[in-house]
């Protein structure tokens, strides 16, 4: 891998893409290192300092002063400047503690600040270019050596200068400001850097030395102690004029949470302004989910892009494979461990350099043509430059594999956070636009952040969130999975944590679709591969499935995990509180071959029982079973196939689960594993149920039409319940008006609704009505409430059978206590026995309803 970022520096190197310069950069006074532009844009917080307005006194004007404003007074022993802005208004204000030069506007809105003033003149600032001042403090001023001190302590213009803060005159010390660096480059200022790397002042700064200038503390009194003694010394001397307590975003080390500085100092950077159009035009082709990135983040973040640092003063790290002569300064870069080798004499001596690690590469010294040594200079690589090289450096390309690199690069397809968009996305970018000028990969899903419930960051200290192993042990990997797929977290956004969310996968997705399997398993036997069915809930399943194949393909072929994912819950929810509840009879229906028993009237010992012949079961009854047989195959056959593609469909987003339903329902002609199979496409399942239904593709009337009727039967069964009728009591009429209900549906849909609200009869009503309504009859006639007493009873008796976990399958005997209105149950007989699986009832002398297996 290091060789590989060898070759990748390198490169760059060759194409004139890596420079060396003097600027200043932000760096960790305690990493004593330098920080790129994203790992200083990661680090801002909110923290409260000190602002101070100090007074800067003309040579040739005792008595007045400049004022000029900072946030950081730890600065002020390096001011070697003032600048203005050259059109700016300026005021020059008496008061009755002296003159003072400042912009209008923020005289205006500081006017309190002084005592009894007025304005004596104004003026634009380029009036004031070339005037001295006296410096705050003189540990430089008399320095004869300083280089170009003539141009020291002086005003000048500044296009960076602004009224928005301070007091528009900033001052200036260029060691400490990207501002400063570059009005130093202009005016040809003395150069001073009276802090050192490690954040402590110099000793020639007699006043403050040793002292830290930022040191890291949660205690205000220890963070802010030396900017406080800076402004107590100028009190005392004189030159304040005043302060106040500010909040303001400042930077820290990513790594330690120090405070950074602005500091002047030597890095190697790769050139990115000179590159930006060719890095802009190829990012125009990346695929980004969600979209919004691509022009948003992203763009914004390449727009603005700068030359990047890579040069790093640490000890573990790729290290820059460039070696200087000390004598003549020429220097050379190597691209591998073997040139290196070659080069140094190394191979002649039959050794090899096998590890690239700093303390070991340190020691390699290699002849110069002017007679001289060159030593590796002593910086090593920032670590996301090993980051962005990752495509070349996991493959050791160019020195292998490099048909398999030409064959996945650029790749297909990435994932991160949305921090990675100025961080590992950028470099990647970066590196592979500058060296192959492509893009390094093609498509990208940028999640966002996981925060606690309470929506502030999960913390260990504060342990504000569930241990993930303990999430996944109570409700399984699934749940947590599909929680995340499915929430706005794959959109780029944040998500507060909650386990009643995964909760609630676990009800609406897994348990909910364990319980249609166990039921599909109740009544499994020999169910078969091929089948034909006209019946309108085997047609619309199926229609529903194929609607859920292409919604989630086409979120997987978009890149949209959420989209792919949030279809599924629906579907489940429609297969089971729709579909299986509203097939359930047809489930329960007994295979042909036993059709004559279950039509059976047993003699039992009771003035209900009767006896019938096994014979008397007429060829009409006969026949209705048999069709009722082959609508259980037609049931079960689709709901098999049904529950054998949705299993493939949630593969990917719940994948435990869907193996396990994968494997409940194969049979041996399928494969192994429903990781084995092929992705169900749309196409397909269309091309499947036209040869099933024996018509065209997918009827989006019929699925219209059934989410009317559903809403329909939520409508009624609100009527119901404002009525305080349960949905046990039978109720003779619901009328429907809606003009957007289509006929071709009506007889067998009407039937659904009829049975799901348990009215005799579903009419259509005003069909001109643009929204949709119902109207139920909740009058309750005698056969209506006799009616209403059988299906308490059965209810009953179902209740009976659960709790002495019986199998649909098993026959019972039903004993009742004599509470019960035996006529009724006399009168109803026989669909009690059907219903209940019954092979008789009788009177008992206990309470309630009791079954026995026989």
């Amino acid at each position: 891998f290091m060789e590989s970022v060898w070759w990748v520096f390198k490169q760059l190197y060759d194409k004139g893409l890596v420079y060396e310069d003097y600027r200043s950069m932000h760096v960790c006074p305690r990493c004593e290192t330098t920080l790129s532009q994203q790992e200083v844009s990661e680090g801002y917080k909110d923290v409260k300092d000190i602002s101070v307005t100090a007074k800067f006194e003309l040579v040739d004007e005792p008595g007045a002063y400049f004022l000029a404003w900072t946030t950081t007074p730890w600065t002020l022993p390096g001011n070697v400047a003032l600048a203005v802005g050259a059109d700016i208004a300026y005021v020059k204000v008496k008061d009755d503690t002296g003159t003072y030069i400042l912009a209008r506007s923020a005289f205006e809105n500081s006017r309190e600040r002084f005592q009894n003033p007025h304005i004596l003149s104004e003026t634009k600032g380029r009036e004031f270019v070339g005037s001295s001042y006296k410096p705050l403090f003189d540990y430089y001023f008399n320095d004869t050596k300083l280089k170009n001190r003539e141009n020291g302590w002086k005003v000048y213009a500044a296009d960076f200068v602004t009224t928005e803060t301070g007091t528009g005159i900033a001052h200036e010390a260029p060691a400490f400001g990207a501002d400063d660096w570059e009005l130093l480059k202009q005016v040809n200022l003395p150069f001073v850097q009276h802090v050192n790397g490690d954040g402590t002042f110099k000793t020639e700064v007699k006043d403050f030395a040793g002292m830290e200038v930022k040191p890291r503390s949660d205690d205000d009194k220890v963070r802010l102690g030396t900017d406080i003694e800076v402004i107590r010394y100028l009190q005392e001397h004189g030159t304040f004029f005043s302060k106040e307590n500010i909040t303001h975003s400042y930077p820290h080390c990513w790594r330690c949470d120090t405070p950074l500085l602005n500091y002047a100092t030597s890095s190697w950077f790769v050139k990115i302004e000179e590159q930006k159009k060719r890095i802009l035009d190829n990012a125009r082709s990346i695929n980004w989910s969600p979209a919004h990135i691509k022009k948003g983040r992203w763009g914004k973040w390449l727009e603005g892009a700068r030359d990047w640092s890579i040069s790093r003063q640490r000890f573990w790290a790729s290290v820059i494979p460039l070696w200087r002569c000390e004598k003549c300064k020429e220097q050379r870069v190597f691209g591998s461990a073997h040139e290196l080798e070659e080069v140094s004499g190394l191979a002649g001596q039959g050794k090899k350099v096998d590890d690239l690690h700093k303390h070991i590469v340190d020691k390699i010294t290699v002849p110069c043509i002017c007679g001289g040594e060159m030593h590796r200079i002593p910086d090593v690589l920032d670590t996301w430059f090993d980051s962005g090289s990752m495509p070349y450096g996991e493959r050791h390309y160019p020195f292998e594999k490099k048909e398999q690199f030409n064959k996945v690069f650029p790749a297909q397809f990435i994932a991160e956070g949305l921090d990675q968009t100025r961080a590992w996305f950028y470099y990647m970018h970066i590196l592979a636009v500058s060296i192959f000028d492509k893009n390094a990969f093609q498509n990208v899903i940028v999640n966002g952040i996981v925060l606690a419930e309470d929506g502030k960051k999960m913390s260990k200290k504060l342990k504000n969130y569930p241990d993930p192993m303990e999430v996944v042990n109570k409700y399984g990997a699934d749940a947590l999975r599909f929680y995340l797929l499915s929430s706005p977290v794959m959109q780029a956004e944040n998500l507060s944590f909650s386990e009643k969310g995964v909760d609630e996968i676990v009800k609406k997705n897994i348990g909910r679709l364990a319980n249609v399997l166990a039921f599909y398993q109740l009544y499994s036997n020999d169910t078969p591969r091929d089948w034909k069915s006209e019946h309108i809930l085997d047609r619309w399943i199926l229609l529903r499935l194929d609607q859920l194949i292409r919604e989630v393909t086409d979120g997987f072929e978009a890149y949209r995990l959420d989209s792919a994912a949030r279809p599924i819950t629906g579907f489940i929810d429609d297969l089971s509180v729709w579909y299986v509840r509203r097939s359930r009879d047809r489930f329960k229906t007994a295979d042909f071959s036993a059709s004559s028993a279950s039509l059976r009237d047993p003699a039992e010992s009771s003035a209900v029982s009767q006896s019938t012949s096994p014979d008397s079961a007429s060829p009409h009854l006969a026949s209705e079973a048999e069709k009722s047989a082959l609508d259980k195959r037609n049931a079960l056959a689709t709901l098999r196939y049904v529950l054998l593609d949705l299993s493939r469909v949630m593969a990917p987003t719940t994948p435990f689960f869907a193996e396990y339903l994968f494997q409940a329902v194969r049979e041996g002609e399928d494969e192994e594993s429903v990781h084995m199979t092929s992705w169900p496409e749309a196409r397909a399942t269309a091309n499947f149920i036209q040869r099933i239904l024996g018509r065209g593709r997918a009827d989006q009337q019929l699925l219209n039409a059934m989410t009317f009727a559903r809403g329909f039967v939520t409508m009624a069964l609100m009527q119901r319940s404002e009525a305080g009728i349960k949905v046990r009591q039978p109720l003779q009429q619901l009328t429907v008006n809606s003009k957007q209900f289509t006929e071709k549906y009506e007889k067998e849909l009407f039937a659904l609704i009829a049975d799901e609200v348990n009215v005799k009869e579903v009419v259509l009503g005003n069909q001109d009505q643009d929204t949709p309504g119902v109207l139920l009859d909740i009058e309750i006639t005698p056969e209506l409430r006799e009616e209403g007493v059988v299906r308490d009873f059965v209810r009953s008796v179902q209740d009976a059978r659960k709790e002495a976990k019986l199998t649909p399958s098993d026959k019972v005997r039903v004993t009742y206590s004599a509470s019960v209105d035996e006529s009724i149950l006399i009168k109803h007989k026989d669909l009690i026995l059907r219903a209940t699986n019954a092979s008789g009832l009788a009177r008992g002398t206990g309470e309630g309803i009791t079954v026995e297996k026989v």
